[in-house]
Protein backbone atom coordinates (compact mmCIF):
# COMPACT_ATOMS: atom_id res chain seq x y z
CA UNK A 1 0.00 0.00 0.00
CA UNK A 2 1.21 3.50 -0.74
CA UNK A 3 0.30 6.86 0.71
CA UNK A 4 -0.44 8.45 -2.68
CA UNK A 5 3.04 9.90 -2.96
CA UNK A 6 6.09 8.49 -4.60
CA UNK A 7 9.55 9.77 -4.05
CA UNK A 8 10.54 10.03 -7.67
CA UNK A 9 14.14 9.35 -6.80
CA UNK A 10 16.02 7.17 -9.22
CA UNK A 11 13.29 7.62 -11.83
CA UNK A 12 14.68 8.31 -15.27
CA UNK A 13 12.64 9.72 -18.14
CA UNK A 14 14.25 8.68 -21.38
CA UNK A 15 13.38 7.99 -25.01
CA UNK A 16 11.50 4.73 -25.52
CA UNK A 17 13.48 1.88 -27.06
CA UNK A 18 12.32 -1.13 -29.04
CA UNK A 19 13.13 -3.25 -25.98
CA UNK A 20 10.46 -1.32 -24.02
CA UNK A 21 7.67 -2.42 -26.37
CA UNK A 22 6.52 -5.39 -24.30
CA UNK A 23 6.19 -3.34 -21.08
CA UNK A 24 4.46 -0.50 -22.93
CA UNK A 25 2.04 -2.92 -24.60
CA UNK A 26 1.27 -4.47 -21.19
CA UNK A 27 0.50 -1.07 -19.63
CA UNK A 28 -1.69 -0.10 -22.57
CA UNK A 29 -3.51 -3.47 -22.50
CA UNK A 30 -4.47 -2.87 -18.88
CA UNK A 31 -6.01 0.50 -19.76
CA UNK A 32 -7.82 -0.95 -22.79
CA UNK A 33 -9.26 -3.80 -20.73
CA UNK A 34 -10.18 -1.81 -17.62
CA UNK A 35 -10.64 1.84 -18.57
CA UNK A 36 -12.24 4.20 -21.01
CA UNK A 37 -9.32 6.53 -21.71
CA UNK A 38 -8.75 4.45 -24.84
CA UNK A 39 -11.66 3.53 -27.04
CA UNK A 40 -9.69 0.54 -28.36
CA UNK A 41 -11.36 -2.80 -27.70
CA UNK A 42 -8.20 -4.83 -28.31
CA UNK A 43 -4.72 -3.69 -27.35
CA UNK A 44 -1.89 -3.88 -29.84
CA UNK A 45 0.89 -6.41 -29.66
CA UNK A 46 4.45 -5.76 -28.57
CA UNK A 47 5.49 -5.91 -32.25
CA UNK A 48 2.91 -3.25 -33.15
CA UNK A 49 4.08 -1.14 -30.21
CA UNK A 50 7.69 -1.48 -31.34
CA UNK A 51 6.67 -0.23 -34.81
CA UNK A 52 4.84 2.73 -33.24
CA UNK A 53 7.94 3.66 -31.23
CA UNK A 54 10.02 3.54 -34.43
CA UNK A 55 7.50 5.52 -36.49
CA UNK A 56 7.05 8.34 -33.95
CA UNK A 57 10.75 8.57 -33.13
CA UNK A 58 11.69 8.67 -36.83
CA UNK A 59 9.72 11.91 -37.16
CA UNK A 60 11.74 13.50 -34.36
CA UNK A 61 8.75 13.50 -32.03
CA UNK A 62 9.03 12.41 -28.39
CA UNK A 63 8.07 8.91 -27.27
CA UNK A 64 9.30 8.63 -23.69
CA UNK A 65 9.18 6.27 -20.73
CA UNK A 66 9.56 6.74 -16.99
CA UNK A 67 11.76 3.98 -15.63
CA UNK A 68 13.09 2.98 -12.24
CA UNK A 69 15.26 -0.03 -11.58
CA UNK A 70 14.68 -1.27 -15.15
CA UNK A 71 10.89 -1.19 -14.64
CA UNK A 72 8.76 0.93 -16.96
CA UNK A 73 6.37 2.95 -14.79
CA UNK A 74 4.60 4.74 -17.62
CA UNK A 75 5.02 6.20 -21.06
CA UNK A 76 3.94 9.15 -23.16
CA UNK A 77 4.23 10.29 -26.74
CA UNK A 78 2.92 12.82 -29.23
CA UNK A 79 1.54 12.42 -32.72
CA UNK A 80 0.39 15.00 -35.21
CA UNK A 81 -3.09 16.22 -34.27
CA UNK A 82 -4.35 15.99 -37.86
CA UNK A 83 -2.58 15.22 -41.14
CA UNK A 84 -3.40 18.45 -43.00
CA UNK A 85 -0.50 20.92 -43.29
CA UNK A 86 -2.26 23.71 -41.38
CA UNK A 87 -2.15 21.50 -38.26
CA UNK A 88 1.62 21.02 -38.57
CA UNK A 89 2.36 22.85 -35.32
CA UNK A 90 -0.24 21.03 -33.24
CA UNK A 91 0.31 17.67 -31.59
CA UNK A 92 -1.86 15.28 -29.60
CA UNK A 93 -0.50 13.67 -26.46
CA UNK A 94 -0.98 10.13 -25.19
CA UNK A 95 0.03 9.15 -21.68
CA UNK A 96 -0.45 5.91 -19.76
CA UNK A 97 0.85 4.97 -16.33
CA UNK A 98 1.30 1.46 -14.96
CA UNK A 99 -1.67 0.73 -12.69
CA UNK A 100 0.68 0.10 -9.74
CA UNK A 101 2.13 3.62 -10.17
CA UNK A 102 -1.05 5.65 -10.67
CA UNK A 103 -1.42 8.61 -8.31
CA UNK A 104 2.26 8.78 -7.44
CA UNK A 105 3.48 11.63 -9.65
CA UNK A 106 4.65 9.59 -12.63
CA UNK A 107 2.09 11.23 -14.94
CA UNK A 108 3.16 14.73 -13.92
CA UNK A 109 6.82 13.87 -14.48
CA UNK A 110 6.11 12.37 -17.91
CA UNK A 111 3.91 15.31 -18.96
CA UNK A 112 6.52 17.90 -17.97
CA UNK A 113 9.16 16.20 -20.09
CA UNK A 114 6.74 15.45 -22.94
CA UNK A 115 5.57 19.06 -23.18
CA UNK A 116 9.12 20.38 -23.24
CA UNK A 117 10.26 17.85 -25.83
CA UNK A 118 7.18 18.54 -27.99
CA UNK A 119 8.02 22.25 -27.84
CA UNK A 120 11.62 21.65 -28.89
CA UNK A 121 10.29 19.44 -31.72
CA UNK A 122 8.54 22.54 -33.09
CA UNK A 123 5.01 22.11 -31.81
CA UNK A 124 3.16 25.21 -30.59
CA UNK A 125 -0.08 23.63 -29.30
CA UNK A 126 -0.78 20.32 -27.58
CA UNK A 127 -4.23 18.75 -27.63
CA UNK A 128 -5.44 16.12 -25.19
CA UNK A 129 -8.25 13.91 -26.48
CA UNK A 130 -9.50 12.24 -23.31
CA UNK A 131 -11.69 9.24 -23.96
CA UNK A 132 -14.48 8.70 -21.50
CA UNK A 133 -13.72 12.10 -19.97
CA UNK A 134 -11.55 10.14 -17.50
CA UNK A 135 -11.42 12.32 -14.35
CA UNK A 136 -7.80 11.44 -13.50
CA UNK A 137 -6.63 12.36 -16.99
CA UNK A 138 -8.64 15.59 -16.99
CA UNK A 139 -7.13 16.48 -13.60
CA UNK A 140 -3.58 15.72 -14.78
CA UNK A 141 -3.95 17.83 -17.89
CA UNK A 142 -5.54 20.68 -15.92
CA UNK A 143 -2.65 20.55 -13.45
CA UNK A 144 -0.23 20.82 -16.38
CA UNK A 145 -1.88 24.01 -17.64
CA UNK A 146 -4.31 22.61 -20.18
CA UNK A 147 -7.61 24.43 -20.63
CA UNK A 148 -10.92 22.79 -21.40
CA UNK A 149 -11.52 23.10 -25.15
CA UNK A 150 -14.71 21.08 -25.56
CA UNK A 151 -16.70 17.96 -24.89
CA UNK A 152 -18.21 15.64 -27.45
CA UNK A 153 -21.09 13.86 -25.77
CA UNK A 154 -21.83 10.17 -26.16
CA UNK A 155 -19.60 9.62 -29.19
CA UNK A 156 -18.06 6.34 -28.06
CA UNK A 157 -19.46 3.13 -26.68
CA UNK A 158 -17.50 0.77 -24.47
CA UNK A 159 -18.38 -1.54 -21.57
CA UNK A 160 -22.06 -1.25 -22.49
CA UNK A 161 -22.30 2.51 -22.02
CA UNK A 162 -22.04 5.72 -24.00
CA UNK A 163 -18.90 7.77 -23.42
CA UNK A 164 -17.92 11.38 -23.90
CA UNK A 165 -14.60 12.65 -25.17
CA UNK A 166 -13.09 15.74 -23.54
CA UNK A 167 -10.74 18.00 -25.47
CA UNK A 168 -8.13 20.05 -23.64
CA UNK A 169 -5.43 22.32 -25.04
CA UNK A 170 -2.12 23.75 -23.88
CA UNK A 171 0.13 26.30 -25.51
CA UNK A 172 3.74 25.25 -25.96
CA UNK A 173 6.51 27.83 -25.90
CA UNK A 174 5.62 30.89 -27.99
CA UNK A 175 2.26 29.41 -28.94
CA UNK A 176 0.56 31.85 -31.31
CA UNK A 177 2.54 34.90 -30.12
CA UNK A 178 4.97 34.58 -33.02
CA UNK A 179 5.01 33.05 -36.46
CA UNK A 180 7.11 29.94 -37.02
CA UNK A 181 10.25 30.27 -39.11
CA UNK A 182 8.52 28.42 -41.96
CA UNK A 183 4.94 27.58 -42.79
CA UNK A 184 3.96 23.92 -43.04
CA UNK A 185 4.08 22.44 -46.53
Amino acid sequence: MHDGKLALTNVVVRPARASDAEAIARIYAHHVQHGTASFDAIAGTAAQTEEKIREISSKGWPFIVAERAETIMGYAYVTGFRDRPAYGYTCEDSIYVDPDCVGRGVGVLLMRVLMEQARTSGFRQMIAVIGGGEPASVALHHRMGFAHAGRMRNIGRKFGRWLDTVYMQAELGEGDRSAPSKEPA
